[in-house]
C-alpha cells in the first residue's frame, strides 16, 4: 500500500468511532484461497433487540481502512433515519498487500487470473454463503472498493445475474475493456441495479481518463432500471475523495428510503392529480422489494400524503389511508380515525362519529389520542343533531 494511502487511514483509525453496537473479527478457512483470510464484521445497534429484523449487507473491499468511514456514515445516516441500519463485512487486504494479488487480472482479457480469480471465487462462493447462513441478511447486497478493488468489485456485473445490486467505486484503476463492458451490460440489465462511481478533481491521470470514458459510455447505454451517479470532487485527490464519496454514494443508493422531504414532496406528490395513497404505499413497496428494507410506514409521511389529500379534496383517498394504516399499524387508532375523518369530511357526522368511536377503543399513536377521539365523537355528534 502506498506510503500516503497508509497516513489516510491511519488518520481514519485515530478519528473514527464505530457506533455500531458490535464490532467484532472473524478468520474464514478459504479452499479458494487455500488460506485463512480476516474480515470486519460490524452488527446493528438494533440487531441483537430484534431477533427477527434482517439487514441489507454491505461487502467493503479494502476494508481495513474503509470499514471506520463507511460504518460512520451510516451511523449518522441511521441517527437522522436517511439510512437503514446494515451489516458491514470488512475484508482485510492490507496486512501484506494482499490487494494486490487478490485484484491479479490477465491483461489481454481483462479478466481475473490466478490469484484474482480465486479472490474471486472466494468471496462468491465463500464469503457471502458464510455470512448470509451465520447472519440475519435481507437479499440485498452492496459492495464497495477503492481503485484496484474498485475495479475488481466490478467483475461481479460480467456475471449473468450481477451478485450484487449496489456497487460503489471509488476512483476505480479500471481494467482493460471494462469501460465498454460495463456500459454493454447495462444497455440490456432488466432488473433495478445501483452503481456510484467517483474521482477527485487532482485523481491520477491513468486512472481518471478511463474513468471519464465509462462515465461517458453509461450515460450513452440510458438504461432506467440503472440507477446511477458519477462525481468529481473539486480539489480531492486519489486519495481524499474517499471521504467525500461515501456519504453521497449512500445517500444515493437509499434515497427512496429517506422520510418525504420538501424536494421529493414538490417534485413527486404535489405534482400528482390524484393517487397520493397509491404513492405512499409504492414508497414502501418500493423499500421492500428493491433495497429488501421492510419497515412501517412512519407517521411523519403518513402525515404529509393525509395533508395533501385534505387540501386537494380527495377524500375517498381516505379509505386507502385507512387500509395502510391497519396494516401497518393494526392495533392503533389510525385506520378508523381516517375512515371517520373521510366520513366526517364527506358530509356524513352519523358515521364519522361511529368511527371515531372505533378509534377510542384502540391504542393511541402520534398525535392521536382518546382525548381527540373524544372531541371527535361530541362535535359529530352536535352535527348530526343539526342536520337532522
Amino acid at each position: 500500500m502506498p506510503q500516503i494511502m497508509k497516513k489516510v487511514y491511519l488518520l481514519i483509525t485515530l478519528i473514527s468511532v464505530s457506533v455500531f453496537s458490535q464490532k467484532k473479527f472473524d478468520n474464514i478457512q478459504s479452499e479458494k484461497l487455500g488460506e485463512e483470510r480476516r474480515i470486519t464484521i460490524g452488527l446493528p445497534a438494533s440487531y441483537d433487540a430484534k431477533s427477527d429484523k434482517k439487514y441489507p449487507v454491505l461487502y467493503l473491499l479494502d476494508g481495513d481502512y474503509l470499514f471506520d468511514p463507511f460504518s460512520g456514515a451510516i451511523s449518522y445516516g441511521n441517527y437522522w433515519d436517511d439510512i437503514p441500519e446494515m451489516i458491514i463485512i470488512g475484508i482485510h487486504q492490507n496486512k501484506d498487500e494482499e490487494r494486490y494479488d487478490d485484484t491479479t487480472i490477465d491483461q489481454n482479457e481483462g479478466l481475473p487470473f490466478e490469484k484474482g480469480a480465486k479472490f474471486f471465487e472466494f468471496i462468491g462462493s465463500e464469503l457471502i454463503p458464510y455470512v448470509e447462513k451465520k447472519y440475519r441478511t435481507s437479499p440485498f447486497r452492496i459492495i464497495a472498493g477503492h481503485d484496484v478493488t474498485a475495479s475488481f468489485a466490478n467483475f461481479y456485473l460480467y456475471k449473468e445475474e450481477p451478485l450484487f445490486n449496489a456497487y460503489i467505486c471509488l476512483s476505480p484503476e479500471l481494467a482493460p475493456k471494462m469501460e465498454v463492458r460495463i456500459a454493454e451490460k447495462f444497455a440490456k440489465i432488466q432488473k433495478p441495479i445501483f452503481y456510484y462511481l467517483s474521482a477527485g478533481e487532482g485523481d491520477i491521470k491513468k486512472i481518471k481518463e478511463p474513468i471519464e470514458k465509462l462515465a461517458g459510455n453509461i450515460k450513452i447505454a440510458n438504461n432506467p432500471l440503472v440507477n446511477y451517479k458519477y462525481e468529481v470532487f473539486k480539489g480531492a485527490t486519489h486519495y481524499t475523495e474517499v471521504l467525500h464519496s461515501i456519504p453521497s454514494a449512500l445517500y444515493q443508493i437509499f434515497d427512496i428510503y429517506r422520510p418525504i422531504n420538501s424536494a421529493e414532496y414538490n417534485d413527486k406528490i404535489a405534482v400528482l392529480q390524484t393517487g397520493y395513497a397509491d404513492y405512499l404505499q409504492k414508497k414502501y413497496n418500493d423499500m421492500s422489494e428493491v433495497l429488501g428494507v421492510q419497515i412501517p410506514v412512519r407517521m411523519s409521511d403518513f402525515k404529509v400524503i393525509e395533508n395533501i389529500i385534505l387540501k386537494r379534496n380527495a377524500y375517498d383517498e381516505l379509505g386507502r389511508m385507512a387500509e395502510i394504516g391497519n396494516v401497518n399499524y393494526p392495533k392503533a387508532m389510525l385506520g378508523e380515525y381516517e375512515l371517520g375523518l373521510m366520513y366526517e369530511k364527506m358530509g356524513d357526522p352519523k358515521h364519522a362519529s361511529k368511527k371515531y368511536q372505533n378509534a377510542s377503543q384502540m391504542e393511541p399513536i402520534g398525535d392521536l389520542n382518546k382525548d381527540l377521539m373524544y372531541e371527535k365523537i361530541d362535535e359529530m355528534n352536535t352535527l348530526a343533531k343539526k342536520t337532522k
